[in-house]
């Protein structure tokens, strides 16, 4: 992100989606679009926490975290059914809510029908915890991000104005949220809002 301005700190910091770092699986089945991690740079086992997105084309077992909590939700495709070791079978598709549940938990993944794209947020259990909510935003809504770590992913266009500034979102961009905000779209757009906060 070198030559961007400097970011004023009360400001939405806005995470544009051509800038995410891309790392596709060792085992060529699908790949990984790292969005944001805390603290910055840090690896799959030193993370506080991660969000990310995963194409997922082919069904197979999930990495285990040892000591994370996860939640998925599908953003695009049919969706895959999920067995989850201690709990039924279920299907997660672009219309369920978000599901959470340990990432040490033994999980496999069936595709419903072809390639998916999943949303995943994880966090180390004792450091931090999240909720991750799917909305629809039509019109002006107003959202107060105080305390944590606020972020709102887009899956269309939206406005998001803070006092006197304005930044505007896209499909799959990302914005970490200062304050109160007021987030406003022409027309019915998903967004998934994320709440980070400490232990």
């Amino acid at each position: 992100m070198s030559g961007t301005r400097q970011p004023n700190p009360n400001h939405p910091l806005v995470l544009k989606a051509d800038t995410y770092r891309r790392m596709p699986w060792k085992n060529g089945g699908g790949e990984t679009v790292e969005i944001a991690v805390f603290p910055p740079e840090a690896d799959l086992a030193t993370f506080g926490w991660r969000i990310s997105m995963a194409t997922v084309a082919s069904d197979g077992p999930f990495s285990v975290f040892p000591g994370i909590d996860r939640t998925l939700s599908i953003l695009e495709g049919q969706g895959m059914e999920l067995d989850i070791a201690g709990r039924a079978p279920v299907v997660l598709t672009q219309f369920s809510e978000p599901l959470a549940f340990p990432a040490d938990a033994a999980t496999s993944a069936r595709l419903v029908s072809g390639t998916i794209v999943d949303l995943n947020v994880m966090t180390r259990r004792g450091q931090w915890t999240h909720q991750v909510e799917k909305r629809i935003v039509e019109g002006e809504h107003h959202l107060d991000a105080e305390g944590g770590v606020t972020m709102l992913l887009s899956l269309g266009n939206l406005r998001i104005d803070s006092g006197d500034h304005a930044e505007e979102l896209g499909r799959l961009d990302c914005a970490i949220l200062k304050g109160v905000v007021s987030i406003t779209s022409d027309m019915p757009t998903e967004a998934y809002l994320i709440r980070l906060a400490a232990s």
